[in-house]
């Protein structure tokens, strides 16, 4: 065999890995547990790989895990692995998205009954959306509709698996600063999608929610906002909760009371007063531990100061309180629209699964820390004491936390969709040839 050099022998890889030939599966080297595994090459001009709002980049099923990202040309590729440490399988699909502009995602999902389930390319353009045409397969039918409603002007699309293996899809009708939140659930007995609300919360004409949610061990639905007045990112403020009990049918506040639906500013629950002008930004994270506790991870600049801060706000003993995680000290403001680079990540929080006084844990990227794959970690929030860590030693450019919450829930490991990306300000692109794509393991 002719001798190949190391790094050229590692190039044909990843090239290999990227799944080049439409409908041919590669194969990877299969990899120990822990660490980075590679996955495949993806286009990295800007975000719309590394996006925090990927629900989700990487999802398990069983002893399944899958992802998905955009190749050097915008042609969604998908792949697979057994876990703990099976190859990963890559496929690129026949599908293809606007790349261009880092708001049109993919994400996907897989319901009970092994179906993955994928939507992509949104950004106030019709419903785009798919499922494996068999459990386990990474063959896609034909775009479908869901309830053929109101699917002529969405964005952010995300998927949350209920205990009992149906999906929810949530989505925005409308536009930024006018927009409503709309919500879907899937049957897997049926494999029927229903409309749960055509709008859950309204932004009556003149504003539009930016939200976060999770689904808990409990099956409780929680959502948390940030109201935007206008396109301008600089208008957004306040950040209000809603849950659910029953599976996004009924709603209530913290404290039990009922909402009339839909939600509007002045009757939501605000678990923080946030100025506009504030550099609060949007669409961020949250969880719930398992006393069904919300936690919302996000960042704004405190009163006085010059520097956004990350926050987390928390609910604990009927009470909303707000913690300032780590101690920046480099300023920046946000202003306009479209997709920003900003100096550093949007966070996603993960809680622990103790049922007293869980450890609570802040992934995030910053220059200040060199734009590494970075995590803070509280083991008590009554002393509000974080230590920090850095989970990889090469820098990522402008990507954005997103990992596999069904994997977190089952075992406690955390698998990291990590890639170096680009991001240029509004909607620009940078120079920047197509990255590797990593699966990041982590256990606490």
């Amino acid at each position: 065999m002719m001798f190949l050099p190391l790094a050229l022998r590692r190039l044909l890889l990843l090239l290999l890995l990227s799944g080049s030939v439409t409908g041919v599966a590669q194969v990877a080297p299969t990899a120990k547990p822990g660490g980075l595994v590679p996955v495949g090459l993806g286009w990295a001009r800007n975000n719309v790989n590394g996006a925090v709002f990927r629900k989700n980049s990487v999802v398990t099923h069983k002893q399944t895990q899958y992802t998905a990202f955009y190749d050097s040309v915008g042609y969604i590729v998908l792949g697979r692995r057994a876990l703990p440490a099976g190859a990963w399988q890559v496929q690129r699909t026949r599908y293809q998205g606007k790349v261009s502009d880092a708001h049109n995602i993919i994400s996907l999902m897989v319901d009970g009954a092994g179906y993955l389930h994928l939507s992509f390319d949104h950004h106030g353009n019709p419903l785009r959306y798919c499922r494996s045409l068999a459990p386990n397969s990474l063959e896609l039918t034909d775009l479908l509709y869901m309830t053929g409603k109101q699917e002529s002007n969405v964005t952010y699309p995300e998927f949350y698996r209920y205990p009992d293996g149906d999906l929810l899809f949530v989505y925005r009708d409308g536009s930024s600063g006018n927009g409503n939140m709309v919500l879907n659930r899937y049957s897997t007995k049926t494999k029927q999608w229903t409309r749960l609300h055509d709008v859950l919360i309204d932004g009556e004409g003149q504003r539009n929610a930016y939200w976060q949610a999770t689904l808990d061990a409990r099956g409780t639905l929680h959502v948390s906002w940030v109201w935007r007045e206008s396109p301008d990112v600089a208008s957004n403020h306040d950040m209000a909760y809603a849950r659910s009990l029953d599976g996004g049918k009924t709603w209530q506040k913290s404290t039990g009371e009922v909402y009339k639906l839909p939600i509007t500013e002045k009757t939501a629950e605000y678990a923080c007063r946030i100025p506009q002008r504030s550099e609060l930004i949007n669409q961020t994270s949250m969880v719930a531990d398992a006393q069904g506790n919300p936690y919302i991870a996000t960042y704004w600049r405190p009163v006085g100061s010059t520097v956004p801060q990350y926050q987390l706000i928390y609910l604990t003993n009927k009470q909303w309180r707000v913690a300032q995680v780590g101690q920046r000290t480099t300023p920046f403001s946000l202003s306009g629209a479209g997709t920003k680079k900003i100096p550093i990540s949007r966070p996603q929080v993960l809680v622990g699964n103790s049922k007293s006084n869980p450890p609570v844990y802040v992934l995030y990227r910053d220059v200040e820390r060199q734009d590494r794959v970075s995590m803070m970690q509280c083991t008590d929030l009554s002393t509000n004491q974080w230590t920090t860590k850095d989970l990889n030693a090469e820098p990522v450019g402008n990507w954005e936390p997103s990992y596999d919450t069904e994997r977190w829930v089952q075992n406690g490991r955390l698998n990291l969709f990590v890639q170096r990306t680009g991001q240029g300000d509004g909607e620009t692109l940078e120079k920047l040839a197509p990255q590797p794509v990593y699966i990041l393991e982590w256990a606490p």
